[in-house]
């Protein structure tokens, strides 16, 4: 038996979402705040008996914000769960409760917890004539969380989610349409307390590691004690006999040393002193208090490790973080073990984050070696060197979309050979775009150095801050990367940029040309046949795919960069660097300075081709500067996987520029104070975007950033 399906609504930061599992591992990715954890905390709403009964009592801080008033909404959490098995006492359990019958078994059950109004509140709503949005008003006004119930149902058939059932079961809101307060059969059969699933299911939760040295000191949390508690049961008391008789025997020498005599002796007297005989107390012992019994005992008990010298075994906090989590990580496993030892109808293990502070080596390690027989493992991580070697069929990612977080299932409606191209291709470089808020995709090394260069040199952001990972596909191939970015997949936006290849010289074949002559017309001609395959190809496959954008260079990066406004200068900045002759290097700045893109592009690629181009890319990544022009389609397709910046991002952008120009001395102080003065304006919210640009472009006509703000 393994959960098929969670299905919140309105719960914390989830809208409406579907996470979808497999049986074995699955793996939750996503950006911080993204919802993992309250993801997690759904699934232990449900199963986790560890969890206090009073958790289930929901409140108005468990509603999801985008709600707006959540008074009269319902928090619905769905487990679904498939291949139920056979067993007489798992098919018992389920056919009273959650079971959903097929062929005479129990194939399929689902396990709800529902968060709703009680049946006053829901008769109240049932009784307002539709569209009566001011009755709506006065009866939610006087709703409180007192007012809310929480129910467990089984064997529903609802598709929660669904805007439409949703409507249909709690209500329209906007139409001011309820249906009547009775018991809904399709939110399933109410569920009693004695059957609760979480009593019969082997599940445990390892919580991400954040301060595993305080977990060890808290006997509540401390995983070494639960493990010791756990086999005090299975103690056979003929076999601890002993151990208490010599704890009684501490206690009666304690008690009896001279000092402990004495000073028994000393207070009694003292206390008499002061309050006299009639007030004084009759008796007064000083005794051992030491337990005899194993639960108390084995509060004692500590765990000691050697981590890095020979010989020699430390406490928990004298061991490195990556040390401490280990070894926390290590003994809740072993917890599992033993729970799963009880042979219950079916084992969960929920792991958050387990590579905090831990080598990658040991995370991939960690990932491979942990998949238990007969065991649904689910995995929360951040870590791109655990998402390399997650199979792309069972991850979920998470996305935040506004104030609402999406899941999304990368590998949806894709047919084996893509999912295993996927597969392939995703190492712990490339499998950041899983991670990302938004993708730009390049093929070369060039622009892998040097566009994240120019964003930083240019906007003083970086690409992480705008939230977009560049991603060099290499020889891979767009489309088996970019299939992944799709309505039924990830819904996150990715831009692809790549060259059209487009001949600066002149390919027409001359009699005169010798063969050296006829071989690069000949490669420039068959580089543009293929640039225009590409674009078309590229076209029909982003046809109708709102996720994806193209962009393409002209020609190449390199010649593309060149030709942009001065960074002519930039290139001929690094000549010495790439000849060594002061002939070649003179020869080489006349053709770069070139107004002929024959003439200038072609030294270019000469010189990138003679380093190599990534190597190139480094020498020409030292001279790039704030003055550079970054190629228009290169900033098409960040901002177009970026879209809009936030007014603070834009904000951050121009002080910067503000501040370069101030340091270069090219503008005066007037200047300066009044794109200041407008800067500050704009951050108040008292002027738009428009009326900043033009600001900036009155007060700093010089600055370069001016082209950029133009196409906003």
């Amino acid at each position: 038996m393994h959960i098929s399906k969670l299905q919140l609504v309105n719960y914390r930061n989830f809208s409406r979402a579907d996470v979808l599992f497999k049986s074995g591992i699955n793996t939750i990715i996503g950006e911080n705040g993204s919802g993992k954890t309250n993801l997690f905390r759904a699934i232990r709403l449900l199963l986790d008996d560890n969890l206090l009964r009073a958790v289930y009592r929901l409140d108005e801080g468990d509603f999801h914000r985008g709600l707006g008033d959540w008074r009269g909404h319902w928090i619905i959490i769905s487990l679904e769960f498939d291949n139920v098995s056979k067993d007489e006492a798992i098919q018992s359990l389920f056919l009273h409760g959650a079971g959903n019958i097929e062929d005479g078994d129990i194939g399929r059950a689902t396990y709800n917890l529902i968060f709703r109004p009680k049946a006053a509140v829901r008769a109240k709503l049932a009784e307002l004539e539709e569209g009566d949005v001011d009755g709506l008003t006065d009866v939610l006004s006087g709703v409180t969380i007192a007012d809310y119930e929480t129910i467990f149902t089984g064997k529903s058939e609802a598709d929660f989610t669904d805007l439409d059932v949703y409507r249909n079961l709690v209500g329209d809101f906007d139409a001011v349409r309820f249906p009547d307060a009775s018991f809904p059969p399709e939110i399933g059969g109410k569920i009693p307390g004695i059957m609760a699933v979480s009593k019969e299911v082997c599940f445990t939760f390892v919580q991400a590691l954040r301060d595993v040295v305080a977990d060890f000191q808290n006997n509540r949390t401390n995983p070494l004690l639960t493990l010791l508690k756990s086999k005090s049961g299975e103690i056979d008391p003929a076999d601890f006999a002993p151990i208490t008789a010599m704890v009684e025997e501490l206690n009666t020498a304690i008690e009896e040393l001279p000092d402990v005599e004495t000073i028994r002796s000393d207070i009694l007297a003292t206390i008499n002193d002061a309050a006299g005989e009639t007030y004084s107390p009759h008796g007064l012992s000083i005794k051992s208090d030491l337990s005899n019994e194993a639960d108390r005992l084995f509060q004692s008990l500590k765990l000691f490790v050697g981590e890095a010298e020979p010989g020699y075994e430390g406490a928990i906090h004298e061991l490195s973080l990556g040390g401490a989590n280990l070894i926390y990580l290590t003994l809740k496993l072993l917890e599992f073990k033993y729970q799963k030892a009880k042979q219950s109808f079916a084992n969960f293990l929920v792991v958050e984050e387990p590579e905090a502070h831990i080598h990658t080596h040991i995370q991939k390690t960690l990932f491979d070696r942990l998949n238990y027989s007969d065991t649904q493992i689910i995995y929360s991580t951040h870590s791109t060197h655990i998402s390399e070697v997650c199979n792309v069929e069972t991850i979920n990612v998470l996305g935040r979309n506004g104030g609402a977080c999406e899941v999304y299932q990368p590998a949806t409606g894709l047919g084996p050979e893509e999912i295993g191209n996927i597969q392939r291709y995703l190492d712990a470089v490339r499998s950041n775009l899983l991670f990302a808020k938004s993708v730009v995709l390049v093929e070369g090394d060039a622009e892998e150095i040097l566009v994240p260069i120019l964003i930083k040199k240019v906007f003083g952001v970086s690409l992480d801050e705008l939230g977009v990972s560049l991603i060099n596909i290499r020889s891979t191939g767009f489309e088996n990367v970019a299939v992944l970015f799709h309505d039924q997949r990830i819904r996150k936006r990715c831009a692809i940029v790549t060259d059209l290849d487009d001949a600066f010289i002149d390919t027409a074949p001359n009699p005169l040309d010798d063969e050296d002559d006829e071989k690069v017309k000949e490669a420039a001609r068959a580089a543009q046949k293929a640039g225009l395959e590409r674009k078309a190809a590229l076209a029909t496959f982003t046809h109708g795919n709102s996720w994806l954008t193209t962009h393409f260079a002209d020609h190449t990066f390199e010649v593309d960069f060149l030709i942009s406004g001065s960074n002519a200068a930039k290139v001929v900045s690094i000549l010495g660097e790439v000849y060594k002759s002061p002939a070649t290097i003179a020869l080489a700045k006349s053709e770069l300075e070139d107004k002929d893109i024959a003439v200038s592009g072609t030294r270019m690629l000469s010189m990138a081709n003679r380093m190599g181009k990534g190597w190139f890319a480094i020498l020409l990544a030292k001279v790039i500067d704030h003055h550079t022009i970054i190629p228009s389609y290169i900033l098409d397709a960040v901002f177009a996987a970026h879209l809009m910046p936030s007014t603070e991002v834009w904000a951050n952008i121009l002080a910067y520029r503000i501040r370069l120009q101030e340091k270069d001395g090219l503008m005066g102080p007037t200047a300066i104070a009044d794109a200041r003065a407008a800067l500050k304006t704009y951050r108040e919210g008292a002027i738009d975007f428009p009326a900043m640009r033009a600001a900036m472009l009155k007060a700093l006509p010089g600055d370069e950033l001016n082209e950029v703000l133009a196409d906003f």
